[in-house]
């Protein structure tokens, strides 16, 4: 038996979470056939489009370390069940990246190329399905008691991201969005991955039902401040950080959090923005306005306010949870990304 010691930090939290899952993952992708082996190590970072062994990074893997934070806190000595389901989660995420990039037309993640940049739209769709059906053998590979519920619950975070993703796509093309109506998205597209990482973490813990219920709440509020902060960095974060300009989501008209407070603020400023969504007359050279609108309307303030309510009323679901300690540190972790 494994004895499950619980990561001093969030840097510990993720480097153990990374040692203990790399593994799982590399060996899960072994079961795909060759092109998809090949496409999907690409995609992490294991290799390139040759199959010649790289350096790189395959991502921070902060679902899977919910996961694991979530197995823990309630009382899992063994985590043999919640590294499995650290991998499906992790392949669920990816599964999602690599589908998205199609969509957004996106040709870079991670500083290297997009899997269909690389292997063409049709492959990169089918090694998203794939890797979707994987997570799921990975999931409940070895049946046992909750293996149905688990793979459950796991199916339908795949349907609440998945329409989450259509709302999304659904705003691009209208101008009208409520707040209400941005943050029933984001529930589906961000926050239920996270939500379901930690119900999968306490069922794979052995936790009981109201527990787990309790650690999805905390999921779907920390799913929802991490979508809120990357708002607010997606216009006001610094480049050298975040590898994007500031201001880029405005480039690309995003209705994000922070411009739609902007828009529904009743302030000239806010009213000055809307007519640049409007008339889709944000270039780079009036760029610096356009952010200054967002933030002089109150959207700054109004975002990060929504997210810091967020983790509180994560937190205020983690009451019933016996070692709280990693989950808050992880928590406090994505939401202070914003300063």
């Amino acid at each position: 038996m494994t004895i499950a010691c619980s990561p001093v930090s969030v840097d510990d939290a993720l480097r153990l979470t990374a040692q203990r899952v790399g593994g799982r993952l590399r060996s899960a992708l072994s079961d795909l056939p060759g092109p998809l082996r090949v496409s999907a190590g690409f995609h992490f970072g294991f290799w390139d489009a040759r199959g010649t062994p790289i350096t790189a990074s395959p991502g921070k893997m902060v679902r899977p370390a919910f996961v694991l934070a979530a197995a823990r806190a309630v009382g899992c000595l063994d985590l043999s069940r919640a590294t499995r389901a650290g991998v499906a989660v992790e392949l669920v995420h990816n599964f999602s990246l690599v589908h998205d990039d199609v969509m957004d037309q996106d040709r870079v993640r991670r500083g290297r190329p997009t899997v269909w940049t690389q292997f063409g739209v049709p492959h990169a769709i089918l090694l998203g399905d794939a890797t979707l059906s994987l997570a799921n053998r990975v999931l409940v590979g070895e049946g046992g008691d909750g293996a149905a519920t688990m793979s459950a619950e796991l199916s339908s975070v795949v349907v609440e991201l998945c329409e989450g993703q259509l709302q999304d796509m659904a705003f691009e093309q209208t101008l009208e969005v409520s707040p209400e109506e941005y943050l029933a998205m984001a529930a589906g597209k961000t926050a239920s991955l996270l939500a379901g990482s930690c119900a999968l973490g306490g069922l794979a813990g052995g936790a009981g039902a109201r527990q787990v219920s309790a650690l999805r709440g905390f999921g779907h509020h920390v799913g929802l401040a991490f979508q809120l902060v990357d708002d607010l960095l997606g216009i006001f974060g610094d480049s050298a950080v975040t590898g994007k300009p500031v201001g880029a989501d405005l480039l690309r008209y995003k209705k994000c959090m922070p411009v739609l407070a902007a828009m529904r603020s009743g302030t000239a400023a806010g009213d000055e923005l809307t007519e640049l969504y409007r008339t889709r007359t944000i270039t780079r050279a009036n760029l610096a306005h356009a952010v200054a609108l967002v933030d002089r309307a109150g959207g700054r303030d109004r975002t990060l306010d929504e997210a810091r309510r967020r983790h509180d009323l994560a937190v205020e679901n983690l009451a019933e949870a016996g070692d709280r300690a990693e989950l808050e540190a992880l928590a406090r972790f994505l939401v202070g990304r914003s300063s």
